[in-house]
């Protein structure tokens, strides 16, 4: 499967959504909303529930099911107030000592005005800030699109996992096309170029691990029949969501916290062999 055909299959209407995972992975679920200082982002969805009858706080990008959805969540771009929302979230987990399991599926934050009027960048920047010393464990999944900031904003993790068919990218391959060859007709050459499919971020270190989305959606159906296809895909969910924590459990919140800040600043040192450790010293 070419690349561009992992992002079509990444923006398909019927893929699962925040909330079928919460539905089908997690119960107990209670939505908490706001900022605190604003208005409501529909776009961030989030609350407390629970998994395996441990209580944990999940929250992801919210598109919508509908027409009608889709405008009420901005299509999944947050506004700062979704981000701002989505801190206010874990910073409540960190203060009970719930592990955070996160769901990335995004076009990007939202690149209006009035965003920009009220501090989309520093919201973004504030939840990097913020998440990477984060003392719980933090999970994070790519259901779909992960573009740009607005992705990463809800995703410094613990563990980092992607569905076969997401991708994660700075930004879109029409937007790359746009920007490297000004013709966004180029975007299939641009998806190849920019490595943003599951396989390519596995072998670049950049996520922990691959979810199959076998029998689903555009993946290769071998034995697995459509019946049920989406059952398996969430117990696929769960199975993975179960492993990381047992791994994080046990940890100290300094530990969890030093890790994390460590995975996502080696991450150049395999392809422009920058000593990361020594920027560790030095702040």
């Amino acid at each position: 499967m070419k690349a561009i055909d992992r992002v079509l299959a990444a923006r398909d209407k019927d893929r699962p959504k925040i909330t079928d995972y919460i539905d089908n992975v997690f119960t107990d679920f209670f939505e908490q909303k706001g900022d605190m200082l604003g208005k409501e982002d529909a776009s961030i969805y989030g609350g407390i529930a629970l998994f395996h009858g441990k209580p944990v706080t999940v929250l992801g990008h919210r598109k919508g099911n509908d027409v009608n959805e889709n405008v009420l969540c901005n299509f999944g771009m947050p506004g700062p107030e979704g981000y701002r929302k989505a801190l206010r979230i874990m910073k409540q987990a960190e203060k009970f000592s719930r592990p955070i399991i996160t769901f990335v599926d995004t076009p990007g934050a939202y690149p209006g005005l009035e965003a920009e009027m009220y501090g989309i960048s520093q919201a973004i920047s504030g939840n990097l800030a913020a998440m990477s010393s984060l003392k719980v464990p933090v999970i994070t999944i790519v259901t779909g699109e992960g573009s740009s900031g607005g992705a990463l904003g809800i995703a410094v993790a613990n563990r980092v996992y992607m569905l076969e068919n997401a991708v994660y990218s700075v930004l879109s391959p029409e937007g790359f096309a746009s920007i490297l060859w000004h013709d966004s007709a180029r975007r299939d050459e641009a998806a190849e170029a920019m490595k943003l499919t599951a396989t390519d971020l596995l072998e670049f270190g950049v996520i922990d691990g691959i979810i199959s989305e076998r029998g689903v959606g555009l993946s290769v159906v071998d034995e697995d029949s459509a019946t049920g296809a989406y059952d398996r895909l969430f117990a696929r969910v769960d199975k993975q969501i179960s492993k990381a924590l047992k791994e994080l459990e046990g940890k100290s919140g300094d530990t969890l916290a030093k890790e994390r800040f460590e995975k996502f600043r080696s991450f150049d040192e395999a392809f422009l062999k920058v000593d990361s450790s020594a920027r560790l010293e030095n702040l």
